[in-house]
């Protein structure tokens, strides 16, 4: 007696290969047997109709601080994930001395945009090094897996104060000291370390994330130190300038260690064909032994500009200013007014010393798209703010100003960043096809006031596979293996992400057709009463985690088989299909 079988369902089993109608049973936390017909369970699931695939593994996600409160991790339990992977981009809140808690604290909400109230309020502080930091969250219940990369900001500055918070250079000592917390961290549990290179990322005091400019050998001392233990990914947030020089250093450590090293390549609207150079300089790495690893996205890096928002095109105007702190119904009813309104469109303001990247984002009406229902992130250039603008006799700022005011001030623009440069997606699709690439970049616990990307998972079936229409779609096999299998292996958790006989129980059961992904809504639900921008999704008759049904039509079940993984996980002998 198996305690579920899943009945009839199209089994997309996560290694690539092409969909068979069959059962899957569970036993406990493993998955039993997948074939046709088998025996009775104690809970029976009908699928006919709908797709039965592995959980989806999302190794670049930020929950460092929201696993210590929210049991779910969503949104990303929402959109059948089943694993996640924290510490990216070099941040996160071990080790940290005592005392020290608040710099952790403004360099995550500077770097990642996430509520400093929320962090400070929602977060136990039960550690000091990063082995007890994972002895922590891993007493926490938690719904769906969790695993974590050892971040480069904390051991820095943990290593050397404020010399390490303000990227002064460090010295052989403290790089040794580095290496060695580097070394416990992988001991202890860890799947990687992290480090970021962009000049993007900053602390909320407007200080360059620690180690944004370490030199040569520090670097290269950490990944040899991950050599020394033997696992762990070397992951890279960089600006990749100069471009040579920064993939110089990580081939060293690649090839002198054999440790992946993964890099987020995304298509820059300044140098739109970079991306063809990285992927080729991948592929000669590969051929020499290397193991650079592209790690890209699902859909453009974009922002969401709404009145709810930390940013949007009017919010540096000085008419705008004195509304800004008013509660949301109140800054609509004042926006509505045709004086506010006319000081507002006719009176911009002054941008000299602010960066340009940042300036020039607040007028690019060829890049802005109202974001509506159903979503688009495809859109063409005709569906920009300034075409519209220009078809409806009204100038693009003022086009703007009344979608923001649009469903009771909840209107949505949507600006595509990074991956848009062509305004298609197919450069997209080239390094989501690359023979070495991994999926990543959703940012789930991230950027709660610009960016809502937690649901790229669910968008890979619903775009990718079954609506897009300017471009070629991709196979649904090949996405749920890159989703699933693919990313699960790359982190060395070779005991999920496919369905047979002796792996892990995390398995998606998916109304294909009626998979629908919901307009981004800000809701005020992190500790402190924070924002935080959500999506919903319909589709997932159900989700389960090693083997326990955590949500059901939507809703949670209250189920926490969720753990942390700590370290590799070997793959189990499989048996053959019944």
């Amino acid at each position: 007696m198996y305690d579920i079988v899943i009945r009839g369902g199209t089994v997309i089993d996560g290694s690539g290969s092409a969909g068979q109608v069959l059962d899957v049973a569970i036993k406990g936390d493993t998955i039993a047997a997948v074939g046709a017909h088998l025996g009775p369970a104690t809970r029976e699931v009908e699928a006919t109709g709908m797709l039965v695939t592995p959980g989806w593994v999302d190794i670049h996600t930020h929950y460092d601080g929201q696993v210590s409160w929210d049991p779910m991790l969503s949104p990303s339990s929402w959109n059948g994930v089943t694993t996640v992977v924290m510490g990216n981009c070099g941040v996160g809140f071990a080790p940290v001395e005592p005392g020290k808690e608040d710099f952790l604290i403004q360099l995550m909400e500077g770097v990642e945009d996430i509520p400093g109230t929320a962090l400070a309020e929602g977060i136990t502080w039960d550690w000091e090094s990063f082995p007890q930091y994972l002895d922590a969250i891993d007493s926490i219940p938690h719904a769906i897996d969790f695993a974590a990369q050892v971040p480069h900001g904390a051991v820095r500055t943990y290593v050397m104060g404020e010399r390490g918070a303000k990227n002064e250079m460090a010295s052989a000592d403290d790089v040794a000291a580095m290496a060695a917390i580097v070394k416990e961290g992988l001991a202890a549990g860890a799947l990687g370390f992290s480090t970021t290179r962009t000049i993007l990322h900053r602390a909320a005091d407007g200080e360059l994330a620690p180690g944004t400019t370490a030199d040569r050998e520090e670097v290269i001392a950490i990944g040899r130190a991950m050599g020394e233990v033997g696992h762990g990914i070397f992951e890279v947030a960089s600006d990749l300038a100069p471009e040579e020089e920064e993939l110089d250093w990580m081939r060293q450590i690649g090839r002198e260690t054999g440790r992946p090293v993964t890099f987020a390549c995304l298509q820059s609207p300044d140098d739109p064909t970079q991306w063809q150079r990285l992927l080729q300089a991948v592929d000669e790495d590969r051929a020499a032994g290397g193991t650079l690893t592209p790690q890209v996205a699902q859909r453009p890096a974009g922002v969401l500009f709404s009145l709810e928002s930390s940013g949007h095109p009017f919010i540096l105007h000085p008419d705008y200013q004195p509304l800004a702190a008013l509660p949301l119904a109140e800054r609509v009813a004042a926006l509505r007014d045709p004086d506010t309104r006319a000081a507002i469109l006719n009176n911009p303001p002054d941008l000299a010393g602010l960066p340009e990247v940042f300036t020039r984002s607040l007028t690019a009406w060829d890049n802005m798209f109202p974001l509506g229902d159903p979503i688009d992130y495809e859109p063409p250039r005709e569906n920009s703010v300034r075409a519209l603008a220009e078809a409806a006799g009204v100038s693009p700022a003022e086009f703007a100003y009344d979608t923001l005011l649009e469903r009771d001030g909840k209107g949505i623009i949507y600006m595509p960043l990074l991956g848009y440069a062509d305004g298609d997606f197919e450069a997209l699709r080239s390094m989501m096809l690359h023979e070495h690439a991994v999926f990543g970049l959703s940012d789930g616990g991230a950027h709660c006031g610009l960016i809502c990307d937690a649901s790229m998972p669910s968008y890979l079936l619903t775009h990718w596979a079954r609506d897009r229409v300017r471009g070629e779609r991709i196979p649904l096999e090949q996405l749920v293996h890159n989703q699933t299998q693919r990313t699960a292996a790359f982190y060395g958790m070779h005991d999920r992400g496919l369905l047979a006989p002796g792996m892990k129980a995390d398995v998606n059961v998916i109304d294909f057709d009626r998979l629908t992904i919901h307009p981004p809504e800000m809701v005020y639900d992190l500790p402190s009463s924070a924002r935080r921008l959500v999506q919903k999704v319909d589709g997932y008759r159900m989700t389960i985690c090693s083997g326990e049904v955590i949500m059901e039509n939507g809703a949670e079940t209250g189920a926490r088989p969720g753990r942390l993984v700590r370290g590799p996980q070997a793959a189990p002998e499989l048996r053959a299909i019944a």
